[in-house]
């Protein structure tokens, strides 16, 4: 769905905790459901390293982050979105502090910590998949997409 008043934003920054895995592939996510309609990055808490399942899983829909470089809210040059969505308890604590001096939504949308899945190769990218599906169907659901006919 989009926000009461009807609209959909401009701009939207994903947050989590490292900018590894879930706010990478929510911004991956936007780019390729709304090509050219939402200014979309990500940022984590703090920086962590790439993962390499997060990148397998999202390879899966033809979807690149083996470009993508993990980096924190002080990399990033300007603060100026529309919408934060944080996807860790860590990450919204912060955009909330942040947000006192910002005019800028803030949603909180809890999702899974895909790597703390244990047992082998395909069960654990497996629970990258599931938090994969989950942010498509969120996106979908809060951004309004629709499918181009005949697409």
């Amino acid at each position: 769905m989009v926000d009461q008043a009807g609209n959909r934003p401009d701009s939207v920054l994903f947050m989590c905790g490292m900018n590894a895995i879930r706010s990478p592939m929510a911004e991956g996510l936007t780019r390729f459901l709304f090509p050219g309609q939402i200014y979309t990055s990500s940022a984590g808490v703090h920086a962590g390293e790439p993962d390499g399942f997060a990148i397998a899983a999202m390879d899966e829909l033809g979807i690149d982050l083996k470009t993508h470089t993990p980096h924190d809210l002080e990399d990033l040059h300007d603060l100026s979105f529309d919408l934060i969505v944080t996807l860790a308890p860590e990450a919204h604590h912060t955009a909330l502090e942040l947000t006192r001096t910002l005019a800028c939504d803030v949603e909180y949308w809890p999702t899974e910590d895909p790597s703390l899945a244990l047992g082998q190769r395909e069960e654990r990218l497996d629970a990258y998949r599931r938090v994969r599906d989950t942010l498509m169907t969120r996106l979908k659901q809060r951004f309004a997409w629709r499918s181009i006919p005949g697409g």
